[in-house]
């Protein structure tokens, strides 16, 4: 039975707005946040939110834009998304580090974590100095897949190799710097640590891989372990670091040693639904599908199973608060610009209309509400345990 009182938004869906901003091999900089013309269309993209009963989403702060130079921190690009969050009563989880750094920054350096700690504090006084004293933060997105891809194989930033396990505690080192920071400055400040959930499916045929298999299916839980102090203890890590685990889950998130996709249909394929209670039982703390989406015909389709799996999660107690679709905004491809059809909306016109996925909004439409009432039913049962236990 999940110990939950209360939820963390008002109702279930939650939006995901791109702002990934690392720095591509050839050196070009990604800027998602400009290329959807999201931070043109504030207004409109929220308006669009609310007309679809969605009250939450996910957006980036960007140390790339704040801190151009070492300790000089600007946060006008900030304001207006702020601003604008409230005049529509948006409740945002904001990332600090979405795969981008200042090209200063030397994320294998000693002194890494605590460049990331002054950032995060100058953002927390800055997000005090303007009211908001309980903010959602998320420290960096997705520690294991950045360590691996930017740490081990080179297909993103840092582009290094054979140096993900390094990578990856440093990333741990930071986001403790800055959850102390941040909590320093606003001791109500809410934290999200997002993980990518996958699956690497065993072939019966090849039992010398079994044991690797397993190693790699275990690697998934290893920045939050580190986090929460359940191994590498020298980190630092501590439960109190651990608060919204966040699970990105996607098409291609099962999958066999050698990279084969395993799709739903497939027999070997696992149900959502117990992933999230594995994750929910292992760590007790409070679960969002921090992102989920496909491309072209599947959005409206994908989101319907993740939504039923969502479902059944909530019927077997599951303390899971929502459900993130990422992006909601089609965008261009990180590497060659292609038109990523992934969103609800297209991109903007020069007057700042989208054309939106009619089947994919309807879907938000239809689930955003019957998911929140599952949530409220979960917690109905879970008041009616505590009182028949006390």
């Amino acid at each position: 039975m999940a110990d939950a009182t209360s939820s963390l938004f008002d109702g279930f869906m939650v939006a995901g707005f791109e702002c990934s901003d690392q720095r591509l091999e050839d050196g070009r900089r990604l800027d998602l946040l400009t290329s959807t013309q999201h931070d043109r269309w504030i207004d409109a993209d929220y308006a669009r939110l609310r007309a679809l009963g969605i009250r939450a989403c996910r957006e980036g702060v960007s140390w790339v834009h704040c801190e151009r130079s070492p300790r000089a921190f600007d946060f006008s690009r900030l304001a207006p998304r702020v601003d604008a969050a409230r005049r529509h009563g948006l409740r945002v989880a904001w990332d600090l580090m979405h795969f981008g750094w200042p090209d200063d920054v030397d994320v294998f350096a000693t002194g890494f974590p605590a460049r990331f700690g002054r950032y995060a504090a100058a953002v927390a006084r800055w997000f005090a100095d303007h009211g908001e004293h309980e903010p959602l933060i998320t420290p960096i997105n997705e520690m294991s897949f950045l360590a691996w891809a930017g740490g081990d194989v080179r297909c993103l930033n840092p582009f290094a190799m054979a140096r993900g396990v390094e990578f990856k505690a440093q990333l741990v080192l930071a986001s403790i710097e800055a959850i102390e920071a941040i909590r320093a400055v606003s001791p109500r400040a809410r934290f999200l640590q997002p993980e990518p959930l996958i699956r690497v499916i065993p072939d019966p045929s090849q039992p010398r891989t079994w044991r690797r298999v397993a190693c790699d299916d275990l690697l998934q839980f290893q920045a939050w372990d580190m986090l929460a102090g359940r191994v590498w203890p020298r980190l630092g890590g501590d439960p109190r670091y651990l608060d919204i685990v966040g699970v990105n889950v996607y098409p291609a998130n099962q999958f066999t040693i050698d990279g084969t996709t395993i799709e739903r249909g497939d027999a070997r394929y696992h149900p959502l639904a117990g992933q999230l209670l594995e994750v929910a039982a292992r760590y007790g703390r409070p679960l969002l599908i921090s992102e989920t989406g496909s491309e072209d015909g599947d959005r409206a389709p994908w989101l319907r199973y993740v939504a039923d799996e969502c479902a059944t999660a909530l019927r077997a107690d599951c303390d899971l608060h929502g459900l993130t679709l990422y992006p909601v905004l089609n965008h261009p491809g990180w590497l060659d610009d292609r038109h990523c059809r992934n969103g609800i909306w297209d991109y903007a016109d020069a007057e700042g209309h989208r054309v939106p996925d009619d089947a994919l909004a309807e879907e938000v439409r239809r689930q955003g509400p019957r998911l929140a009432d599952e949530r409220a039913a979960m917690l109905e049962r879970s008041v009616a345990e505590r009182r028949r236990s006390a």
